[in-house]
């Protein structure tokens, strides 16, 4: 019988070092997912952000069996996957066709190297789940980089890619290059899945990328309000996730998936009641 014992000296677990770069990682993670996380819905790609995750999968697996940084070969895969199914992609209905056959090889593949290595076969667990609360200093840095880049990248495509992903074909019709913004979409989303793997996993990565930019959508009708309120919630969800794991014992993605969804449900059952 599972019992989620309440621990008295949880004060201590959440000022250890390991628990304050959860924290921060916590920060960087939010960041990114929130803002990332309403292009996502917008332009109608969520199969495409849960699909790079598993994209990622043969990347991680085969870092474990040549000796390599997790996170590099992840990265690597999730990149090459989204540029791909940009470029076979360059509409909504291209893209589902191009992501399910680019996931379903990469699965394969992931499930070949692992078995090729046993250290590959006892990493899977993290990869699939997570797990932020081994998440290193140089990691941290790693995120907070890629958040500045992502910050800079989008106050450059900011309005030719939101007109891209409101409205695709007026956006063609004005010259907008929807292409280009695809592909740069892809390769901001490969990075955003490749710093918050680490922390809910390939399977759970719903609950950080597009469950708090759903709420945020249910909340607000502005797309930059929309990616604040994602990023809080995200935020909001993650330091919840680690306290609570901390006070009651659990699997820190366990409680960070279940309180993004609560947050979700509550807004969803608000939003109904008004209606």
């Amino acid at each position: 019988m599972i019992r989620f014992a309440f621990d008295p000296e949880w004060m201590e677990t959440v000022t250890a070092p390991f628990m304050v770069n959860a924290f921060v990682a916590g920060v960087c993670i939010a960041l990114a997912a929130g803002v990332m996380g309403y292009f996502t819905i917008a332009r109608h790609s969520t199969f495409a952000a849960h699909a790079l995750a598993h994209i990622g999968l043969p990347g991680a697996t085969g870092a474990v069996l040549l000796g390599l940084p997790v996170s590099a070969g992840l990265g690597a895969f999730a990149l090459g996957g989204a540029l791909i199914i940009g470029a076979l992609g360059k509409r909504a209905s291209q893209r589902e066709i191009a992501t399910g056959t680019v996931l379903a090889f990469a699965t394969g593949m992931g499930l070949f190297f692992a078995r090729l290595s046993s250290q590959a076969s006892q990493q899977m667990q993290s990869i699939l789940f997570g797990s932020i609360l081994t998440i290193t200093d140089a990691q941290i840095k790693g995120f907070a980089i890629f958040d500045l880049v992502l910050i800079a990248v989008l106050a450059i495509v900011y309005r030719p890619l939101l007109f891209s992903s409101l409205d695709e074909q007026v956006a063609r019709a004005k010259g907008v290059p929807v292409g280009a913004m695809n592909l740069v979409f892809m390769a901001m989303m490969a990075g955003v899945i490749t710093i918050a793997v680490p922390a809910v996993g390939t399977l759970l990565i719903f609950a950080l990328v597009i469950t708090p930019a759903a709420t945020a959508n249910i909340l607000t009708a502005s797309p930059f309000a929309a990616m604040v309120t994602a990023t809080l919630i995200c935020l909001a969800s993650i330091w919840g996730g680690l306290v609570l794991s901390a006070m009651f014992p659990a699997p820190p993605s366990f409680v960070i998936v279940t309180i993004s969804t609560l947050f979700w449900a509550v807004a969803r059952g608000v939003a109904a009641l008004r209606r």
